[in-house]
């Protein structure tokens, strides 16, 4: 990084730009920290206890995990009215499907196959009002 022109003359006038101290390096528990965990690097040991932070969020994590569970839990448990309801609405909506292939298959059969099956009907309902007279 170039040297800015006005530190080479000596002019007092100007005011020399000084680095600036930042207050948590040079305070006295960041440096015995700092030191602490050096010589811990050094000799291979890692920090024995998590920092407090780091317990608080994984307990955090944890509680919430198993809020989730029982949410999960009571969503399952359903009473005996609530299945009863469920099983009656999946068989009208059987019912409903099976009417529609029904429909379905009404329209794509040709006219004639109709007009024969009406015939047979008519001819059927024939035969019974002349076997119950």
């Amino acid at each position: 990084m170039a040297e800015p022109d006005y530190i080479d003359n000596d002019c007092d006038e100007l005011i020399k730009p000084k680095k600036l101290v930042n207050p948590v390096k040079t305070s006295r528990n960041h440096q015995d920290l700092h030191r602490e965990l050096l010589m811990n690097q050094k000799r291979g040991l890692a920090p024995q206890n998590k920092p407090e932070l780091q317990k608080v969020m994984e307990k955090r994590k944890r509680d919430q995990v198993i809020k989730q569970q029982r949410e999960e839990e009571a969503h399952m448990k359903k009473s005996d009215l609530e299945i009863e309801l469920m099983k009656r609405q999946q068989k009208l909506e059987q019912l409903e499907l099976e009417k529609q292939k029904n429909e379905e298959e009404q329209e794509n059969t040709p006219e004639f196959v109709k007009m024969k099956g009406n015939l047979r009907r008519t001819k059927q309902e024939e035969e019974q009002q002349e076997h119950d007279t």
